[in-house]
């Protein structure tokens, strides 16, 4: 029989092996190798835009001809383009020259490139941008379609002819996402600070996408074309500083001229509507040359949307997330 001295012994040795397989144990969980993703597993890395030598921008513009101008704003005068290194269809914004002389544009190069990581269905991308003494040049893929400006005032056949209430609870919802997408899934996050009727521009499966977005830096003190459009604190301090809950204003004001099919007026259709869409009156608010719907619950829910948005103080406003939610759900009952 073994004396009680070998039985501590053997009890002894037993723990130290225990201990040794548990330290085996451990080490080898903590010191394996992680296996190497595959190139197909990562992430594709976002690219900035590129820096265009001012010769490429000057032959793809034909020397910025008249004939090529596809539209003019406050912020530049934009061309369709062909560049000469791939021969790509792209829109040409060049800034307007009073504004680069006055030292609106510092900072270009770098506030490109961050604007430029902005990749979603429903944005106009920026592919690059070009710098010379005395120009900004900003390069963007051009959609091909007309803006929701030009369908909603300005198309000689009327609105009827292609804006039915299906497709404009469509774009409406198309429009939303965008304007989330920068707000929530970019970061930094990007306040547009101009969203309006001519900033949602359609591609060929008249798909909304949203345009000119993180540039109001370069134009913060010129109030031509944003009246009407943001709302009063937007003026508060004197400067026009655009944030989220502005852009949540501008994004109303757009869905007003959705159901109304009228401009802003500088302020006048908001004043206008907000009792119409309080009291219900719809066949008083809604756009009179296309034919109110059966079931108008759809139209109303978009009117509540668009009330929230313009109605409410900053503190009390939705969200864009709030919003698009909303605008989703609604495109899939009615546009399914």
């Amino acid at each position: 029989m073994k004396s009680s001295q070998e039985i501590a012994y053997y009890f002894i040795l037993s723990l130290l092996a225990a201990s040794v397989v548990i330290l085996g144990l451990v080490l080898l969980f903590f010191c394996r190798r992680k296996p190497v993703e595959s190139e197909e597993s990562l992430p594709a890395a976002r690219i900035s835009a590129q820096a265009y030598p001012s010769t490429d921008i000057d032959a793809a513009t034909d020397g910025f001809n008249h004939r090529r101008v596809i539209g003019s704003g406050r912020l530049s005068t934009v061309y369709a383009a062909v560049l000469p290194s791939d021969q790509k269809l792209v829109a040409v914004k060049r800034i307007h020259p009073s504004l680069v002389l006055s030292n609106a544009c510092f900072g270009f190069s770098s506030i490109l490139k961050t604007l430029s990581l902005a990749q979603h269905p429903n944005l106009v991308p920026i592919l690059g941008f070009s710098q010379a003494p005395g120009e900004r040049i900003i390069v963007m893929e051009c959609v091909g379609g007309m803006s929701l400006d030009y369908y909603l005032h300005e198309n000689p056949d009327g609105a009827s002819s292609v804006l039915d209430w299906s497709l404009r609870i469509r774009i409406a919802a198309g429009a939303a996402r965008g304007l989330e997408y920068l707000h929530e899934g970019m970061t930094p996050n990007i306040v547009h600070g101009c969203f309006k009727a001519s900033n949602v521009l359609f591609d060929d499966m008249f798909r909304a996408r949203v345009s000119d977005y993180g540039l109001s830096s370069f134009v913060a003190n010129k109030k031509r074309g944003l009246v009407g459009h943001v709302d009063d604190e937007f003026w508060s301090d004197g400067r026009g500083e655009a944030c989220k809950e502005s852009d949540v204003y501008g994004f109303g004001v757009v869905l007003l001229e959705l159901l109304t099919g009228r401009r802003a007026e500088e302020g006048l259709l908001v004043r206008w509507a907000l009792p119409l869409i309080r009291e219900m009156r719809l066949s008083e608010l809604l756009d009179l040359r296309i034919v109110k719907p059966s079931d108008t619950r759809a139209i109303a829910r978009l009117a509540k949307v668009a009330s929230a948005c313009v109605n409410n103080s900053r503190k009390s406003r939705p969200t864009m997330f709030q919003v698009a939610t909303i605008l989703n759900n609604l495109e899939i009952e009615v546009c399914a």
